[in-house]
C-alpha cells in the first residue's frame, strides 16, 4: 500500500497587499521588489487567524477527498506562527472539523513543514497506525515581521494549504528530508526570554530576521540535490516528472534549480506573484491551485519541495 493524495485545498486573506502600497509605508519600490524577488503583491491577515485559514483550507480539502471528519486517523500541522503556544493549532483543527478519531499535532520545520508532515504520514500509513490523515501548512507571518525591515517584511505573506491522505496504492514514491542546525542562525526568530521572579528580562516581542544571502546559497545548492536524491530513490528520471512544485521564496532560487535540473522552467509552475513566501503553506497552497487548475491527471508524476529555516528540507516524488 501507498501514501496518495485525495484532496486539496487553500485559504488566503481577504486583503491584498502590492508592491505599490509598500512605497508608500517603507523606503522600497516596486521595481527593487520584483526585479529581486519576482513578488508582486501578498495577502495579509487583518480578522484571520493562523488557525482561521487552517480551518478554511482543511475544509475545502475534505470535500475536494470527500471524506468526512469521523475518517481521519491523523491530523499533523505545520507551522510557525500558530495563535496559541497550546492548545496546538492541529487540536484546534480536530475540533473545528469533527475529527474526533484523530491524533493531533503541530510541527515546526518552518518552510520544510508540510514536506515534513507529509514524511510522518507515510511512515505512520506504513507502521498501520493511521490510513487517512489531514495535513496542513498554515501561516499568519505578517505578526512576525518588522514592518520597518524593507529587506524581509517584503517577501512574506499569510495562508494555509491542506492535503488529504489515504492509504492506497500509488502515491509517495519516494522522500528525503534533512536538517542543517550548523547554520540555523540565518533565518531566526526568537520566542519570549526567560522572565520569571528570579530574573527579568525585557519581554519586547522578537521579529523575524535573515541573512538572505546565506538563505539563497542555501537553497540553490540543497533543493536540487534532495530532489535528485528523492529521484534516484524513486528510480524516477527528471524527464518524466510533469511539474516541480517547488517552495515558493523566490523566483531566481526556483530558475536556479530548473536550470540545475535541465528542466524547462515550464514544469516549475508558481503563484509567489500573488502570494508571496508563506512558509509551510507555500507547497500545499501550490499544490492546490494546480490541482483546481486542472493541470494534474491521474498517473502523473510531480515532485515536491520545500526548504527554509532550521535550516530544513524536504523533496518528494508523487504519483497523482
Amino acid at each position: 500500500m501507498g501514501t496518495k493524495i485525495i484532496g486539496t485545498g487553500s485559504a488566503l486573506p481577504g486583503l491584498t497587499i502590492h508592491n505599490t502600497k509598500l512605497e508608500e509605508i517603507m523606503d522600497t519600490s516596486d521595481e527593487w521588489i520584483r526585479s529581486r524577488t519576482g513578488i508582486e503583491e501578498r495577502h495579509i491577515a487583518v480578522e484571520e487567524t493562523t488557525t482561521f485559514l487552517a480551518v478554511t483550507a482543511a475544509r475545502k480539502a475534505m470535500e475536494n477527498a470527500g471524506v468526512s471528519g469521523e475518517e481521519i486517523d491523523l491530523i499533523i500541522v505545520g507551522t510557525v506562527s500558530g495563535d496559541m503556544c497550546f492548545p496546538s493549532t492541529a487540536c484546534q483543527i480536530q475540533e473545528a472539523v469533527s475529527a474526533v478519531h484523530a491524533t493531533a499535532f503541530d510541527i515546526n520545520a518552518a518552510c520544510a513543514g508540510f514536506l515534513f508532515g507529509l514524511s510522518i504520514v507515510d511512515a505512520y500509513f506504513y507502521a498501520g497506525r493511521a490510513k487517512t490523515a489531514l495535513i496542513i501548512g498554515a501561516e499568519v507571518l505578517s505578526k512576525m515581521m518588522d514592518w520597518a525591515d524593507r529587506s524581509t517584511c517584503v517577501l512574506f505573506g499569510d495562508g494555509a494549504g491542506a492535503a488529504v491522505v489515504r492509504k492506497e496504492e500509488g502515491g509517495i514514491l519516494s522522500i528525503v528530508q534533512g536538517s542543517d542546525g550548523g547554520r540555523g542562525m540565518a533565518l531566526t526568530c526568537h520566542n519570549r526570554p526567560v522572565n520569571n521572579p528570579f530574573v527579568r528580562a525585557d519581554n519586547t516581542l522578537d521579529y523575524t530576521k535573515m541573512d538572505g544571502q546565506a538563505v539563497f546559497r542555501f537553497a540553490v545548492k540543497t533543493v536540487p540535490e534532495a530532489i535528485r536524491q528523492a529521484l534516484a530513490k524513486a528510480g524516477c528520471e527528471a524527464d518524466e516528472i510533469k511539474y516541480f512544485i517547488l517552495h515558493q521564496a523566490n523566483i531566481r532560487i526556483i530558475e536556479a534549480v530548473a536550470k540545475k535540473l535541465g528542466q524547462p522552467d515550464e514544469k516549475f509552475p508558481t503563484n509567489l506573484q500573488k502570494c508571496g513566501n508563506i512558509s509551510a503553506a507555500s507547497v500545499p497552497i501550490l499544490l492546490d491551485h494546480v490541482n483546481r487548475a486542472g493541470m494534474l491527471e491521474k498517473g502523473d508524476k510531480i515532485v515536491a519541495a520545500g526548504f527554509g529555516a532550521g535550516l530544513t528540507w524536504g523533496a518528494a516524488v508523487i504519483v497523482w
